[in-house]
């Protein structure tokens, strides 16, 4: 992941995908910092990998 790159980020209340951030910037431990997309907000915590995806496409629903 590159900062700019859109993700989802894992909701850990009941482990579904949050759509709107993108990264900030990614660590040399592997954490990654996140920015809210709506209204620019860095977010206040540094998120693990395994918790961040690319943004998946939504499909159509006629597909």
């Amino acid at each position: 992941m590159r900062p700019g790159d859109h993700v989802e980020v894992r909701n850990n209340f009941d482990n579904s995908w949050s759509r709107g951030f993108e990264v900030v910037a990614v660590l040399e431990s592997s954490e990654i910092q996140i920015r809210r997309r709506s209204d620019g907000a860095d977010l206040p915590v540094m998120f693990p990998a395994l918790d961040v995806r690319e943004e998946r496409r939504r499909k159509m629903w006629w597909v």
